[in-house]
């Protein structure tokens, strides 16, 4: 325990919602959810005004509906995320070398190993200098919470929100922390919490009272000991600058149950490959091969294979995915599929048997190809279909060479509205299309600051009054689909 305030934790506010919001002038101040908008989404954001009608992170989207119907429900744009979270991570690593990521909005920053004294004065100074540079650089708010350990810091920043700063002095941990309940603390889920109810334990200072014997006695000795520990207020985790992954895996919830053996296999094969993406782009390999199924109940099973060594090959997971969905019955319906990798590696060790079952695979392919003439082989070529109709997902990207850049307010019945603003325009205007309309095509997320100063201009130019170096050529920019 340290004896100033100097580590930081810095939570941005809703997040994803306030992004959207950010970007989206006509959604500011109104009620924002974003997450799957199927009808088995879940929420993964809610803007505050939303939560006031009781929408919350994880809850199913069809009940965030009907608590708050006339909220506007987006599907999530990672890419802007994304770059929102590396200009505030700038912001942090400019503070210190010591920052620690939580997640694209959340992070722990060591103050005192970047050279702040340790002094209440000073590192609140720090703290709210930060707040007022993130919101210059992004026109979001993020909530700062500074105590001596990592544990504080957070539940400081919780008690900030929104949009605040809040201090622990080291010495009032205990009388701060004694009448929350125990949930408040790290690693108490509802699991936990049911088992220390049964034993009359409510509150951070029962849990404290209850003594270390007897949270050992219920909860174990790693879990117990340290509950015990973090329920007076000790925690002496570092900050570590780089936290290594354990895990990368992907997941898919279906809006109707796969009953089709077929198709299951083909899902599981295609996550396969994706998560082999991802492995590949953070330069790591794998030993141990995961799938995750869910079925229609809701029953979750898990199923693993560890390989003779960490690989990389998309070949290889895919075959052990498909291994491992042969022990699983599927016959009732899945709502859920995943495909994970663990036990991950900084090289590869080629699985040898799959490489010599992949050639001799190709050689058998080949050979049949050659014995059957290229009549059969234009047989086995699939005919083409009809391009599947473009999907507009609410909260999408669009440009229209007309009307240039703008987002997906719904679509239906062959239609697509779109609202045509920026985020530094006043609140656009709305105008519906065909779903198939070859002017109007996906487009890119716009930066939320850096933009030209619209605010008292129309959201949209008519077409005749953008120059050739204008509005009218960025919007007729070649943008690949998403």
């Amino acid at each position: 325990m340290r004896r100033a305030p100097t580590i930081l934790h810095l939570d941005m506010d809703a997040f994803y919602a306030a992004a959207e919001q950010a970007a989206k002038p006509s959604l500011r101040g109104k009620p924002v959810v974003v997450g799957g908008i199927g009808p088995r989404g879940v929420v993964a954001t809610a803007s505050y005004e939303a939560r006031v009608f009781g929408v919350r992170s994880a809850m199913p989207t069809a009940q965030a509906r009907r608590l708050c119907p006339n909220a506007a429900y987006l599907s999530p744009r990672f890419t802007l995320y994304r770059q929102v979270s590396e200009s505030v991570m700038e912001l942090l690593r400019a503070l210190s070398p010591l920052v620690e990521p939580l997640s694209l909005d959340e992070a722990f920053v060591d103050l005192e190993a970047g050279g702040v004294p340790a002094e209440t004065a000073a590192v609140r100074a720090v703290g709210e200098r930060l707040r007022r540079d993130i919101r210059a650089a992004t026109g979001l708010t993020g909530s700062v919470g500074l105590a001596g350990a990592k544990m504080l810091a957070k539940i400081a920043s919780e008690a900030a929100k929104p949009d605040g700063l809040v201090v622990i002095e080291p010495g009032t941990e205990r009388e701060l922390l004694g009448p929350m309940p125990v949930r408040t603390l790290p690693g108490v889920g509802p699991a936990t919490a049911e088992t220390l109810r049964r034993a009359g334990i409510h509150t951070v200072a029962e849990t404290a009272e209850a003594g270390e014997a007897e949270l050992v006695r219920l909860l174990g000795k790693a879990h117990g000991g340290g509950l015990y520990a973090m329920a007076l207020g000790r925690d002496d985790r570092p900050v570590v600058a780089e936290r290594d992954a354990k895990s990368v895996s992907v997941e898919d919830t279906f809006e109707v149950d796969l009953t089709d053996r077929t198709r299951v296999r083909n899902e599981v094969l295609r996550l396969a490959d994706r998560c082999v993406a991802r492995l590949r782009a953070a330069g790591r390999s794998g030993r141990t091969v995961v799938i995750k199924v869910r079925n229609y109940d809701f029953s979750t099973l898990t199923r693993s294979e560890t390989l003779r060594g960490p690989t990389d090959d998309p070949a290889v997971v895919r075959e052990a995915a498909g291994r491992l969905l042969e022990t699983v019955d599927t016959t009732g319906g899945v709502r859920l599929l995943g495909v994970g990798v663990t036990g991950l590696a900084d090289f590869t060790q080629e699985d040898l048997f799959a490489q010599i079952a992949t050639e001799r695979e190709a050689r058998e392919l080949a050979a049949a190809g050659a014995v059957a003439g290229p009549e059969a082989e234009a047989a086995r070529e699939p005919e083409p279909g009809p391009e599947p109709p473009r999907r507009w997902h609410p909260g999408l990207d669009v440009v229209h060479e007309e009307f240039g850049a703008g987002w997906v307010q719904g679509s239906g019945v062959g239609r697509v509205t779109v609202r045509f603003e920026t985020p530094w325009s006043a609140p656009g205007r709305v105008r519906t299309f065909a779903v198939d309309d070859p002017a109007l095509r996906p487009g890119e997320p716009l930066p939320l600051r850096g933009g030209p100063d619209q605010s008292s201009a129309p959201a949209i130019r008519p077409k005749s009054e953008s120059g050739a170096d204008g509005a009218g050529s960025v919007a007729g920019e070649e943008i690949s689909r998403r």
